[in-house]
């Protein structure tokens, strides 16, 4: 947040990414193919360094961002798979700061835990009843990591499946062959009694 400021200022995700520096660079020249290199690296390189070590705790977690990881290091290896999901931990939290919503996945008991231990290191008293507070605690913990794992299961499928839609197309309209097939391929209008 220090870094970012405002969240309004960035209109999409897309320049959030850009403004960090995460975005990959795209070099085409005339109607050759284009070639996407690595990232920019054009924005705050402390914001960049913060996000990719967040990544490292994120993926070793259950949850979607680690089904991703593994999905990319498989193809691409380790290094490119933490920066994709540090590009896509960006842009969870563009979705999350503009919409004013909390993460579907979060583990509110493991952040109680961590800052119970806080507050008893800076010498806060004791609560009275013993180690069945923190049994309950675990328990909460274990359904949360359960819940995790689930939605890292369910993407899983779901991309195993290939039910994902391209973000680049638009619903209907993709097609994989050329206009040329494209136009080869429409129906006639059908001709007029006149």
């Amino acid at each position: 947040m220090a870094t970012v400021g405002d969240i309004r200022r960035f209109p999409d995700r897309r320049k959030l990414t850009g403004y960090l520096g995460l975005d990959p660079r795209v070099r085409q020249s005339g109607a050759a193919p284009a070639n996407h290199g690595h990232i920019s690296k054009q924005g705050s390189v402390s914001a960049r360094h913060a996000l990719v070590e967040a990544c490292w705790s994120t993926v070793r977690q259950p949850g979607a961002i680690a089904g991703f990881y593994q999905r990319i290091r498989a193809r691409r290896g380790h290094s490119i798979a933490i920066v994709a999901s540090a590009r896509k931990l960006a842009c969870l939290f563009w979705c999350l700061l503009t919409r004013g919503e909390d993460y579907a996945f979060a583990q509110p008991s493991l952040t109680n835990k961590k800052l119970r231990r806080l507050e008893l290191a800076s010498g806060a008293p004791r609560w009275q009843g013993g180690r069945g507070v923190w049994s309950i605690n675990d328990a909460m913990r274990h359904a949360e990591r359960e819940l995790a794992l689930q939605a890292q299961r369910a993407y899983e499928r779901t991309v195993k499946t290939g039910n994902r839609r391209r973000a680049s197309a638009t619903p209907g309209r993709a097609s994989s062959g050329s206009s040329k097939e494209q136009v080869a391929r429409q129906t006639p209008r059908p001709k007029s009694a006149l």
